[in-house]
């Protein structure tokens, strides 16, 4: 993550932090994606992630042929402040992988 100083320290910098950080949204590089693999012999996954907040929205992509499989009964169930949990089928299958993205 880039940390962007403030405006007040340095001028420059700051403002070529800012446009590094606009130009690397406009690529599709917005930082806002993670991965998780979903616990087996369990009903839900929660997953822990500080970008998260009670009104973002959570896209999940299979990583692996189990996790597409089981794509038809995952969904996100709730998201709260820093959190957000995924509802799925228990089984033991190990590599129910997902990426993710945060929007919002």
């Amino acid at each position: 993550m880039l940390k962007v100083p403030t405006y007040s320290e340095n001028k420059e910098e700051w403002l070529r932090q800012i446009a590094l950080s606009i130009n690397l949204m406009i690529d599709g590089q917005s930082n806002a994606t993670g991965e998780v693999t979903l616990t087996a012999n369990n009903t839900s996954t929660v997953v822990a992630d500080l970008r998260v907040g009670i009104n973002a929205r959570i896209f999940l992509m299979p990583t692996t042929s189990n996790a597409a499989a089981a794509i038809g009964t995952t969904y996100i169930s709730s998201t709260g402040k820093q959190t957000f949990t995924i509802t799925h089928a228990n089984n033991a299958q190990t590599d129910k992988t997902f990426k993710y993205a945060i929007i919002g």
